[in-house]
């Protein structure tokens, strides 16, 4: 259930303060409550969600700019060392992975506008590009800390405000650390990650369309 609700909130189906009666999603979603709770804790640790004393789970509001430029600077701060250490750490197996995500977000990026299961996937391989960087990097400390801002990262998408442009511009952005990556040109590849942050930075601090 917890990867339903992430769906959901990735789709725009569940909105920022909107209250989470597992009663009323039991029914929705037509499973039992426990599954849902499990899910909802789960939810209530990425930041997804806030459960409020006597009021139960509620989505949580929408990061504001100056939360989302904190982020970002955390990332800036974090990836591009994932990337280094990726870089000395490559296998026919990672690269292989991280070409396919970088593909499904191409193929992805052409219909991002019309089709929301695309932009749905467009959000899904680039989310798995940066988890698979950080599992490559070998050090499960600094993968532990780019986990913990994913959640918050779900609360906005870089992205998506520009459709399919911002998801064209990622996809090219991938592909260009995947070829440093591919080249075991470790230090190439985390100036590219930085050049990657600092333009998503710059796409989720665009107005809305």
């Amino acid at each position: 259930m917890y990867d339903v609700l992430l769906a959901q909130f990735m789709e725009g189906k569940r909105k920022a303060g909107e209250p989470l009666n597992i009663g009323a999603l039991s029914r929705e979603l037509d499973v039992s409550q426990t599954p849902l709770r499990e899910a909802l804790a789960r939810l209530e640790h990425t930041g997804l969600v806030r459960r409020e004393a006597l009021k139960g789970y509620r989505v949580s509001p929408d990061l504001g700019e100056q939360e989302i430029g904190k982020l970002m600077d955390a990332r800036l701060l974090l990836e591009p060392a994932l990337a280094r250490e990726a870089g000395l750490r490559t296998t026919p197996e990672f690269l292989a992975e991280l070409a396919e995500t970088v593909s499904l977000l191409e193929q992805a990026a052409a219909e991002a506008d019309e089709d929301a299961s695309a932009l749905q996937a467009s959000l899904t391989s680039d989310g798995d590009f940066h988890r698979l960087i950080a599992r490559q990097s070998g050090n499960p400390f600094l993968e532990s800390a780019y986990l913990s801002l994913t959640g918050q990262m779900q609360r906005f998408r870089p992205f998506t405000r520009r459709g399919r442009a911002g998801a064209g511009e990622a996809a090219r952005e991938h592909r260009a650390i995947h070829d440093a990556l591919e080249s075991r040109d470790a230090e190439k590849a985390a100036e590219l990650m930085a050049v990657h942050i600092g333009n998503a930075r710059g796409r989720a601090l665009l107005p809305r369309a």
